[in-house]
């Protein structure tokens, strides 16, 4: 009996693990999706003449990769900012839990339940 049951917490701990790293695998696929989105946008931007194609090209695609994503533009004191923002979908902490997220994305307060990936750049 007592063999079944210390199998049955090892079973249950092993699934929870695989569950954990599923969800991990998931996001982390969608950081680099939403990575490659905003150096798209940033290398379409040294172009002027297709800069809004391009920017609205790529917001496209953040929209259909990611789920309610956003790819935007940011210009300011020489130095702009390609911003990708999605919803995630994170467990929410127990109380006392720290959970290691960036408090803002590239200065720019982003709402709970939503990651984002930003990457600034000269033109």
């Amino acid at each position: 009996m007592l063999g079944v049951a210390l199998m049955a917490v090892t079973a249950l701990g092993v699934i929870a693990g695989q569950l954990w790293t599923a969800r991990e695998a998931r996001a982390m696929a969608m950081r680099e999706q939403a990575a490659w989105i905003a150096d798209s946008v940033a290398e379409a931007m040294r172009t002027p003449a297709s800069a809004d194609t391009a920017a609205t090209q790529w917001n496209t695609r953040a929209t259909s990769v990611l789920p309610h994503g956003v790819a935007s533009i940011e210009e300011g004191a020489g130095v702009a900012v390609a911003r990708v923002t999605w919803t995630s979908v994170r467990d929410l902490p127990a109380n006392g839990e720290v959970i290691d997220k960036p408090e803002s994305c590239g200065g720019a307060d982003v709402p709970t339940g939503t990651s984002c990936v930003a990457l600034a750049f000269t033109k």
